[in-house]
């Protein structure tokens, strides 16, 4: 009963929300490439938006598990007042609180705020990229919302892509018919489909198609670091913002084609369905159903030939990305440390842990982890986890650009504490978001650092809509810093600004590089643990 009232109290605040939206707001329309739309001009906040707006026809019977197609022309004016469907996905992270319009596999919509007026061109433009692993995800949660950003003068675009088997199933029929003979990486191309249709029809909104920047957190942050890897996206973008998680080693980095096909054929052989054509005219539920049953996180990305030639570390190291500024970083506690122990962190169960994964090298990982005392054993476990989960491959792209590239390259550590929970009966689930106290969600001890996805709201300035956490003075005034980074950073490639501490670059094999820790009182500090990324760099041989 509670979870029933909980819903219908939702629902209604979101009619609100629409309703307000409308009572504030008037009809504008831009012509885009393929036809007009019509959005809404907030009168109250200054900004136009436009929400659901297609940029490639459905990818829906013989389009399911192709790359996304070029929309067709339309008659008249599409509405682009209400956010379209997203991609099919189960509730796989608490913290994905959509306004979608329902799920769909016709989910390939994008979402535009601006601030232009009549008069404005050539404003700096942001496409984000949401994360969920490749297998969860919305244009349209709030955290992502493009509001608060186009305050500060950037047009602010937000995409949907396919997910988990909708978006990265490969299988050798696929490959056949495929124009460039490669299967999987549907999600990320309809990335790169988005980014032509920013190419093509920004100016509309008061956008410059020179100026645009990518960013992401999580899996959008591992599509941002695709992106720039992608030769049919890399000269689309001005510059890159990556949060926690790039596409390499051990972090869901794409497999040889081969390797896909093969995964994708034993799926379907696991459920008894012969080829392809089969499987194509199942419904959505059929496949739905079938692919949970699987128990399977989603089907990596691949190294296709097509989106990716190569590994993206040999893309960078060849010098064949974007030559783009880049701003990246992670968080201080991006996973707990029972995450590597797998139960209570103690000293004696750390190091037979870290025996157990590195037996050649232990005592060195020891020596790079220090444990001695509690506090310190804390933050080993932790430390390690998060190394191992996200941290080291967030480094990795970092390390490559920066001696790859003569762009700037800008390094932060974001690590605010989050407040408290407003509701009592929720706790802080695994990978960021809420779960219910006593629910089959692993229950998270208590935070030492900035958990995984915490900073996104922070980022985008909508500490505001986010109404889990008791947000106080000092979140403000991080998120205020951190916006504002950001935003200086879309506009011209570099952070710093007025009222901010100064950020400097990392140079080219800089043993002790500038990184910006982000917090209440935000300052640069020279990294001095990077021998530990160094070691995992060896390791995991990238």
């Amino acid at each position: 009963m509670k979870k029933l009232q909980l819903g219908v109290v939702t629902l209604f605040c979101a009619m609100l929300n629409l309703h307000a939206q409308q009572d504030n707001a008037f009809p504008v329309q831009v012509l885009l490439e393929n036809g007009a739309i019509e959005g809404l001009y907030d009168t109250h906040t200054g900004i136009q938006k436009y929400f659901g707006v297609p940029f490639a026809k459905p990818p829906v019977g013989e389009l399911r598990w192709k790359a996304p197609q070029p929309l067709e022309p339309w008659e008249g004016v599409k509405e682009t007042k209400e956010f379209g469907p997203r991609p099919v996905q189960a509730m796989v992270f608490g913290d994905m609180k959509s306004r979608s319009n329902g799920l769909s596999e016709d989910c390939l919509y994008l979402n535009v705020w601006t601030p232009a007026k009549r008069s404005d061109k050539n404003l700096p433009v942001l496409v984000y990229f949401y994360g969920g692993g490749n297998v969860a995800g919305d244009a349209s949660e709030y955290r992502y919302d493009g509001e608060s950003m186009a305050k500060k003068g950037i047009v602010v675009v937000t995409t949907n892509y396919r997910l988990n088997i909708f978006g990265n199933l490969a299988h050798p029929e696929l490959t056949a018919e495929a124009p460039y003979k490669a299967s999987g990486n549907y999600g990320q191309l309809d990335q790169n489909m988005a980014l032509q249709w920013v190419q093509q029809n920004i100016t509309a909104f008061g956008g410059d198609p020179n100026q645009v920047t990518i960013a992401g957190e999580s899996a959008g942050s591992i599509g941002v670091s695709v992106q720039m890897a992608s030769p049919l996206s890399k000269d689309l973008i001005a510059g890159a913002i990556g949060e926690s998680g790039a596409a390499i080693p051990p972090t869901m980095a794409p497999i040889p084609l081969a390797e896909a096909e093969k995964q994708g054929a034993q799926f379907l052989k696991d459920a008894g369905i012969a080829n392809i054509d089969e499987l194509r005219k199942l419904s959505t539920r059929e496949i739905y159903e079938i692919y949970n049953e699987s128990q399977k996180f989603g089907f990596p990305m691949v190294i296709d030939g097509y989106l990716l030639p190569k590994p993206i570390p040999e893309i960078f190291a060849s010098e064949e990305q974007a030559q783009v500024p880049l701003l990246v970083g992670w968080n201080s506690a991006e996973i707990p440390g029972m995450a590597f122990t797998q139960g209570p962190i103690t000293k004696e169960g750390f190091v037979q842990k870290v025996k157990e994964a590195y037996p050649e090298n232990y005592a060195a990982v020891l020596e790079l982890y220090p444990h001695s005392t509690a506090d310190e054993l804390q933050w080993a476990a932790t430390n390690l986890a998060s190394d191992r989960f996200i941290s080291y491959s967030t480094w990795k792209w970092f390390d490559l650009h920066r001696n790859h590239s003569e762009q700037p390259v800008y390094r932060y550590l974001y690590s605010k504490i989050r407040p408290p929970l407003r509701d009592n009966n929720l706790v802080s689930g695994l990978a960021g978001g809420t779960a219910e106290k006593g629910s089959d969600a692993i229950q998270m001890p208590e935070a030492i650092g900035a958990p995984h996805a915490a900073e996104i709201e922070y980022a985008m300035g909508n500490l505001h809509l986010v109404e889990d956490y008791a947000w106080t003075a000092d979140d403000y005034k991080t998120s205020e810093t951190m916006q504002q980074f950001f935003a200086n950073f879309i506009k011209s490639g570099n952070p710093n600004g007025e009222d901010l501490p100064n950020w400097d670059a990392a140079q080219a094999k800089e043993e002790a590089p500038p990184v910006m820790i982000i917090n209440t009182e935000s300052k640069q500090t020279k990294a001095v643990k990077d021998a530990r990324y160094e070691f995992l760099d060896k390791s995991y041989n990238n």
